[in-house]
Formats: C-alpha cells, structure tokens, sequence
C-alpha cells in the first residue's frame, strides 16, 4: 500500500533549502517553501544592474573543486556546462605590499614568512593537514596555541593570526579551535569556479526547476511562528496573520531566529541554539569606471593591524570578464564584525567615506570620481565562532519535537560555512525527513 504524501513546509530559500526540496519533491512529497525574501538564494543570492547580463551577489561566493556536494547536486541536474573555473590571483599583504599567494611556489616565495626553518615548519604543517582526517584531537585546543607549538610564533604571526583577527575580531580570535582551521585548509582548492550568470542565476533556475516538479515556492512569505499542534502537526504561522498546517517543518535559518520562532522548543534545545556564536558581515560592492588592480589581482587578504578598516578586498572583474557586468570593473569590500558594531548602522555614504580612501594603497592612481555605483549589504548572521570541543554544542537536525527539523550552516562544523555544505546539511534533513 503507497504511503499518502506528507505536507512539507522548508523555512528559508537558501541554497540548503532548496537542496531539501529537491529530494523530497523527488520522493512524491508536498513542499512548501516560505521565504521572507522576493528571490531565491539566501545569502549567496544577488542582484542585477539593467546593463549587466550576470549577477552579483551581495556577499561574495566561489566554489572550490573540492565542493563535491554542490558540483554532484549540479550533475544531477544536467547544468555542469554552466559551471566556469577561471584561475585568478590571490595575494597576501607584507609591509604595504602584495605578494601572490595561491600555490607552492608562491607561499615559498613569500617574505612573510621570513626564510629556513619557518618556511619547512609552515610547509609540513600545512601538509599534515592536507593529509589527516582526525580533526577531533585538533577541536581540543585553540588555533593559537597549536599553530604557536607545530608552525612557531612567526608563521602564526604573519599568516593565522591576521585571519584570525579579521574573521572573529579581539574578542573571539584566541578561542576558535584548531579544527576549524584544519579544515579550511584540509578540503580548499586554489582552484575557484561559479556558475554561468552568477549564483542568482543558480538560485532562479534552481527554484524554477523544482516549481516545474511541484514545489509551491512562496516569495515574500515570511514566517512568524511555529506552534505544535496537540495531533501530531505544525501551524506555521505567517507575517500577514494567515496559518498553514503541515506534517513535517524544516527551518534553514540562523539558530536564533529558529529560537524565535519556535519558542515551544524544550527549554535545553533553546539554550544551546542561544549559546550558539557567530559574526555578522558588512559587504560594499563598488562598480568602477577603471580597473583597480594594476596587477590584475583577485583577492586581497589584509590584515586589520596595517591600518585598513576592512578584511578583505575582491576585485570580482578579475576573476570574471568585466564584459560580463556592461564594462563596469566590479570590486567587493568585506568584513566580518560582531553584530553590535557601529558599521551596521551607519549610512552607505559614510561606509563609503571610511572605506574608500585606502584603495588608494591597492592602486595610487585610484579617485573617487573612478566609483559609478555602491551598494551595502548587511547579515547579522554571516561565520559560526567555533570554540574549543564545538562538536559538543551543535544542535541536532532532528529537534526534540518530533517532525520538527533544522539545518543551518552553525550545524555543518567542522566544515566552514558555504553553499557546498548548504547542499549537504540540506539533503541530510531531507533524507532524515523521508526515514521518518
């Protein structure tokens, strides 16, 4: 005898959302998705000016070759023609200038690093890390003190540290642990690819695609509150005062706002989704008359310390043709910041008049009157702090109340955030949904 299908309701258009609708749509299941936004693609989605033929997102995203969840879902999909891997340039800054950083030979050739014995250390740590899979052992401590004893205070000090600094700032910086950076070094590429049109592109075919297979995908929908009903069901109820009754509810959002919004939640659940850390973002996306790198690179680590107000700097038309965006030379300004800072509040003109000024120190010949356009994006949740022995406080995807599941980037550790590991935690709930 076939099962009836279940009622499905997925909170969040996000990459991972989308991913769960895919499997279960597939498996004859009814979905809903609710998403708060007018467009697919959470917080890798993006916009598009009436000149340009692609998107950019508003906070900027690659995929590495690496990305095996995210380039599977794409074969599946039939769409792997649609992805691109240009092979741009990192660099890393040291005294006021910039020096290649993307391959062996580069980070050999780097001065940071100094000469002899801290370049062996740097290189055989960096190799072990390649090479194991017990990450566990590494969540015990901070990344400071196992860099500090294996790599020697000077590769800490010129290559962790700084990333450190600007991904968590003061406060959190000597207290994320040690797998967390295995990690990133463990499963990352040089090698960076997107998709044909942007990832906003993705976004809306993907949306299109699972519309085609009967996912009812509501824009502009956004969800108030989760209630148990006493049958068995879930009440979702929505902004605009109407409610809707489900078997089964899958949140893709930020663990607080699952707090929020399912307050009936056992009171432990709710505390660990609270005690749950994490940063927020502050992006700029500036549109040029003129090329900004001289060099032609792509990606600029700088540390805080050297006197910028910001993280990171992405000159976007140096990984893809300018020709894609009608010419305009598209650069991103990026920074991770605690969700309290003044920068969330302050006005896109002031960001501007903060940042801008120090792209003279990318390229001296750079003038304000070289900007067309800005746009600001804000995220109050953007990286999970992990802090040491993590694993102990990630939230099960299955909550305590039955038929009510959640999956969001803080549960994918000790992988970093990203679309790759969207799709995975995504298919995971899904996969939990259908056993049940």
């Amino acid at each position: 005898m076939t099962k009836a299908p279940k009622n499905i309701a997925i909170v969040g258009a996000g990459i991972g959302g989308l991913s769960a609708a895919w499997d279960l749509v597939r498996a004859g299941q009814k979905v809903t998705i609710f998403e708060a936004a007018d467009h697919a693609g959470g917080l890798a989605g993006g916009f598009k000016e009436p000149n340009w033929d692609w998107s950019v997102e508003r906070f900027y995203h690659h995929w590495f070759a690496s990305d095996k969840h995210m380039l599977g879902l794409i074969r599946e999909l039939g769409w792997q023609d649609e992805v691109i891997f240009p092979t741009p340039v990192s660099v890393m800054y040291h005294k006021d200038k910039f020096f290649p950083f993307d391959s062996i030979l580069a980070a050999l050739l780097y001065p940071g690093l100094g000469w002899g014995v801290n370049k062996i250390r740097f290189g055989l740590v960096g190799m072990y890390l390649r090479l194991t899979n017990n990450w566990k052992p590494l969540e015990e401590t901070t990344t400071e003190a196992w860099m500090r004893k294996w790599a020697g205070d000077r590769v800490f000090e010129s290559m962790w540290q700084p990333m450190l600094m600007g991904k968590f700032g003061e406060k959190w910086a000597g207290k994320v642990n040690m797998a967390w950076l295995w990690a990133r070094l463990h499963s990352r590429t040089t090698q960076l690819g997107t998709f044909k049109g942007g990832f906003q592109a993705f976004a809306d075919k993907f949306a299109d695609k699972l519309r085609e297979l009967g996912v009812d995908l509501r824009f502009n929908a956004r969800v108030g509150k989760i209630e148990a009903e006493p049958d068995g069901w879930f009440a979702i109820g929505l902004a605009d005062g109407l409610s809707e009754v489900f078997d089964q509810v899958l949140v893709t959002l930020s663990p607080g706002t699952l707090a929020r919004m399912a307050p009936v939640l056992p009171e432990d659940y709710l505390k660990g989704l609270m005690e749950l850390k994490s940063m927020g973002a502050v992006v700029m996306t500036v549109a040029l008359d003129h090329k900004l790198s001289p060099e032609g690179y792509y990606w600029y680590n700088i540390p805080k310390q050297a006197g910028f107000p910001f993280l990171s700097l992405v000159e976007h038309t140096n990984f893809l043709k300018p020709e894609y965006f009608g010419g305009d030379h598209i650069i991103y300004i990026g920074d991770y910041l605690e969700v309290d800072h003044p920068n969330f509040n302050k006005t896109d003109d002031e960001l501007a008049d903060e940042f801008l000024p120090h792209l003279t120190r990318i390229n001296p010949k750079f003038e304000r009157n070289w900007v067309k356009k800005i746009w600001v994006s804000k995220t109050a949740y953007a990286q999970p702090i992990p802090l040491v022995n993590h694993s102990r406080n990630i939230p099960a995807i299955q909550t305590p109340i039955r038929g009510l599941y959640f999956a969001s980037m803080s549960q994918v550790y000790p992988w970093d955030r990203g679309t790759n590991y969207a799709v995975e935690i995504g298919r995971r709930a899904a996969g939990m949904m259908l056993e049940a």
